[in-house]
């Protein structure tokens, strides 16, 4: 099999130079691992994903934990990402899981014990059905589960983390590609650290202050195929009415 349709290819090819950047696209089959603390550009870069996907043809999945579906659209609209026909035409997916009010994932009268969210997710067997499952932010999932967070308090999260990654390769083992946003700063380096070595592709989002400028840079820390680690970094910002830019300039 060549190379290239090994790749779902990110698309957008006159918009920006994201899918060429990384090198044609997302492994077919990958658990990729976007990481990268407040304000980064995880979002961004998932939706930019996703909306790329959607115009190449693929179906996406996206669940986030931040906005309802006005929010999601609104937002995609303000990147000059318009998914409304994707919405319709049933090509992309969205779900919210309001872990705010805890009404999503409470029992029968609403003042119960929280529901098991993964195990829940994981029974949700549409969501699970598209080309492409985006899970933004992962770590709020995590942290809002009270089975994972029992195994973390009896300091067993690689065992909590382990069960979530077997049912993530029975996708991947399928070609299907799951998207993992992560803020590190709120869950503990031992329940992150077994998504991190597993990964196919880790993308470390990171801010750079240059001057009174703050730059965006993607580090790319491991991507299938290209060895453990590549080192490559990839400068970009996140424009109102335009979205995803890739910037030449390299950062010092």
């Amino acid at each position: 099999m060549s190379a290239n349709r090994t790749l779902l290819s990110l698309g957008l090819d006159d918009h920006d130079r994201l899918d060429a950047e990384l090198g044609g696209g997302l492994p077919r089959g990958s658990i990729v691992l976007v990481e990268g603390d407040y304000g980064a550009g995880k979002s961004a870069l998932s939706q930019r994903f996703s909306y790329g996907f959607c115009e190449t043809g693929y179906t996406v999945t996206y669940l986030s934990t931040e906005l309802a579906v006005g929010g999601f659209v609104e937002q995609m609209h303000s990147l000059s990402y318009d998914v409304v026909s994707h919405l319709l035409d049933e090509r992309l997916l969205f779900l919210h899981a309001n872990l705010d009010t805890g009404d999503s994932f409470s029992n029968e009268n609403g003042r119960g014990r929280r529901r098991e969210l993964l195990t829940q997710l994981m029974a949700a067997d549409t969501m699970w059905e598209s080309d492409v499952i985006v899970l933004d932010t992962f770590d709020a999932i995590l942290r809002n589960d009270p089975t994972f967070e029992a195994l973390v308090r009896q300091n067993d999260q690689r065992q909590a983390a382990l069960d979530i990654i077997s049912f993530f390769r029975d996708l991947t083992s399928c070609g299907k590609v799951v998207v993992l946003t992560v803020d590190p700063s709120t869950v503990d380096d031992e329940a992150i650290g077994p998504f991190r070595s597993i990964a196919d592709v880790f993308l470390e989002l990171q801010m750079i202050q240059v001057g009174n400028d703050v730059r965006r840079q993607i580090s790319v820390k491991r991507f299938a195929g290209m060895g453990e680690q590549v080192g490559d970094t990839v400068g970009y910002s996140v424009r109102s009415g335009t979205g995803i830019v890739i910037e030449s300039r390299s950062i010092a």
